[in-house]
């Protein structure tokens, strides 16, 4: 039997870029691996708007332009057209070195990132029958913890039979609190957990001038 089979003709799927590269207008047309860019930012041909606005000190004439226009000049200034507000009415996009605006990214978020607020535990240990000597010791190092804006953890331990002397250990706890006043704030009452008994003082914020 005549197989009528009818051949038809072979489509060809959209192209699609794999997102490992990344096209580069650096003046001929190279296709550079940028593995791991940040898909924030389109930059070049991956900008999908008809038109954009160009900002930026290397702009002679800012404003909005055809995609087209702002990817030809930013080959002629052998940089590229990167978006950096997507969502604004045309994009927003200036033009600069990607591996340049991706450094600078970094670095203005790891300045930010250091200069979080970071919550510092320093722990001040005591037995049951720490003498005044070792308690002045103790309490003038946590007096300086608490300065430099760090969170303090002051325990007694209740080792052996020791443990039989869990009121003396909440006695001396809040005796600590209570010397620490002028320089933090407690942050719970003595609690027992197994053989420690431990309190938490929190520093005080500095007044600004």
């Amino acid at each position: 039997m005549e197989d009528k089979t009818i051949a038809t003709p072979f489509q060809k799927k959209p192209f699609k870029p794999n997102p490992g590269f990344v096209r580069r207008n650096n003046g001929n047309n190279q296709i550079q691996n940028n593995k791991g860019k940040d898909e924030e930012n389109r930059i070049n041909e991956e900008i999908i708007s008809a038109k954009v606005r160009l900002v930026g000190e290397n702009i002679e004439n800012p404003g909005i332009y055809t995609i087209a226009d702002a990817i030809k000049l930013a080959r002629q200034m052998n940089l590229d057209l990167i978006e950096i507000s997507p969502s604004a009415q045309p994009p927003v996009c200036r033009i600069e070195d990607y591996q340049k605006f991706l450094y600078q990214r970094k670095k203005r978020e790891k300045e930010q990132k250091s200069k979080a607020t970071k919550i510092v535990i320093k722990e001040v240990r005591f037995g049951p029958n720490t003498d005044e000597h070792d308690y002045q010791f103790k309490l003038k190092h946590a007096k300086s913890f608490l300065e430099e804006g760090a969170k303090v953890k002051a325990y007694v331990f209740f080792k052996g039979r020791s443990i039989l002397f869990t009121q003396q250990g909440e006695i001396l706890l809040l005796r600590f609190a209570n010397d620490l006043e002028e320089y933090g704030k407690i942050e719970q009452m003595p609690k027992l957990e197994g053989k420690r008994m431990t309190i938490f003082v929190n520093p005080k914020q500095k007044k600004k001038n």
